[in-house]
């Protein structure tokens, strides 16, 4: 044994078993050597799954699920607060208070108000946990998504659906544990679903990106899982080999999670062989169902193919799913491109509640929808800018409260100022409906154990039911 590269215990299982890939199979039947495995909680779990709904742009609050009378009444007057310090340069691009282009009404037996932008959704109220109260930091887009899915506005951090995954593992070996359909491309990109400092085998699994049709991902999902030109027998073979490639450039380390990361995917994608066709296979859905998320609709089709694929994987256990909608960063034309947005979500949102619900699977299943931040009382041009201090988000299913509205902006919703839900908040409040202690769901790192909240978060107790 080489003084100068002693060989590791790892390397040394490696060698003598020759090669990670006669070792593939027992790994994968041992809980203890498997990251993804199936995981005690801290305490019993409200959800045992997430699907997040995510408003990419930031979508109007006010325009939507927290309605404004005084908004109304002072339509075109000049602002009666102060505005923060992020508008004070450009002043000349704002305008006076722009009240809301739709009318709202109360709906459900709980008489929560939706406004006419989401009619399909406000039909599911009653299902609804409504957060009035929501604050971030991020005042542009990179630092905002990035805090909403990392709980941080400029570093490398690992995600939301990582952390998840990392405090669970999946219930189905045959695919990924956290799945992202058409991420956002820009604004932080890949850190958006990364892993980070956690093992690799935490990350987001991306399905295209946000400049991938959807036509083309309903094709392309399936048809790039099947091996039409090499047996099982052969790819095995093929990954056997690649195994003893890598373990020969191992050998002489102690740990490389990337090398291990990366003998992971190709083992999770061989696996997915089996059962992943089937999973992403929407067609096979009944044309009720197509049409209850509008995939009968051009207008709905894409993001119902979302929810609806969102619906195939989590009931075949994957632990989170994130589906993007994008383009709602209205500046101008406020009126016709929020119209559009909802128009293509609203009906998707709602199958899917009715969808889960109907399967007994919504009591289980934490649902959450919104955005980044959300936008001003005041006009920019015909649109509204970026508002992070107080917004709406809201949550469905899975041991949160039902026709319940939280918080409250004030009277112009501009800021969030009664029960204050900041992004750590919400995300200690996700991690508790699942089981998870998000001041002991920690990974030590250079020296450090870091937690998705860093050194902040509480949950939001009043929200639960």
């Amino acid at each position: 044994m080489s003084t100068k590269f002693p060989l590791s215990r790892r390397a040394l299982l490696r060698d003598a078993a020759c090669g990670f890939g006669s070792l593939g199979l027992a790994s994968l039947l041992s809980a203890a050597d498997n990251p993804t495995a199936p995981k005690s909680t801290h305490f019993a779990p409200r959800a045992k799954r997430v699907i997040f709904l995510f408003m990419s742009g930031g979508p109007s609050h006010i325009d939507s699920f927290d309605p404004k009378p005084k908004l109304d009444r002072d339509h075109l007057k000049p602002l009666p607060f102060k505005m923060e310090q992020q508008f004070q340069p450009t002043l000349a691009y704002f305008g006076n208070l722009m009240k809301s282009p739709w009318s709202f009404k109360n709906h459900g037996q709980s008489g929560l108000p939706v406004s006419s932008l989401f009619p399909e959704v406000a039909q599911c109220v009653d299902e609804l946990c409504v957060v009035r109260s929501m604050v971030a930091d991020g005042l542009d887009h990179g630092g905002a998504l990035l805090q909403m899915h990392t709980g941080t506005v400029n570093l490398t951090r690992p995600s939301l659906g990582s952390w998840t995954l990392y405090g669970l593992g999946t219930e189905n070996q045959n695919l990924p544990g956290f799945v992202t359909i058409r991420p956002h491309a820009g604004h932080s990109g890949a850190r958006n679903w990364s892993s980070a400092f956690l093992p690799g085998q935490y990350q987001g699994t991306p399905i295209g990106t946000s400049r991938t049709p959807v036509a083309e991902l309903r094709k392309e999902a399936i048809e790039n899982l099947l091996a039409r030109n090499r047996t099982t027998a052969e790819q095995r073979y093929e990954l056997d080999m690649l195994a003893k490639i890598d373990q020969r450039h191992a050998r002489q380390r102690e740990f490389d999670d990337r090398l291990e990361s990366r003998i992971q995917s190709f083992e999770l994608a061989f696996r997915m062989q089996a059962e992943g066709p089937e999973a992403f296979d929407v067609e096979r859905e009944s044309a009720a169902t197509k049409s209850l998320y509008g995939l009968d609709n051009a207008k709905t089709a894409d993001f119902g193919w979302q929810c609806l694929l969102a619906r195939r994987l989590v009931e075949r256990g994957v632990r989170f799913v994130q589906c993007t909608a994008d383009d709602w960063d209205q500046h101008t034309e406020l009126a016709r491109l929020h119209a559009k947005n909802a128009n293509s979500v609203d009906k998707p949102i709602a199958g899917l509640l009715r969808d889960l619900k109907s399967r007994g699977m919504l009591d289980d299943t934490l649902v959450v929808w919104g955005g980044e931040f959300g936008r001003t009382p005041f006009m920019e041009r015909d649109g509204r800018d970026h508002n992070p201090y107080g917004f709406t988000m809201w949550m469905a299913g899975g041991g949160v409260k039902r026709g319940f509205a939280y918080g409250a902006t004030d009277d112009y919703g501009y800021h969030a100022v009664e029960n204050r839900v900041h992004i750590h908040d919400l995300h200690a409040t996700i991690l508790h409906t699942l089981g998870l202690d998000h001041t002991k769901l920690t990974y030590r790192y250079n020296g450090r154990d870091f937690r998705l909240t860093d050194v902040h978060g509480v949950v939001a107790k009043d929200i639960l039911a």
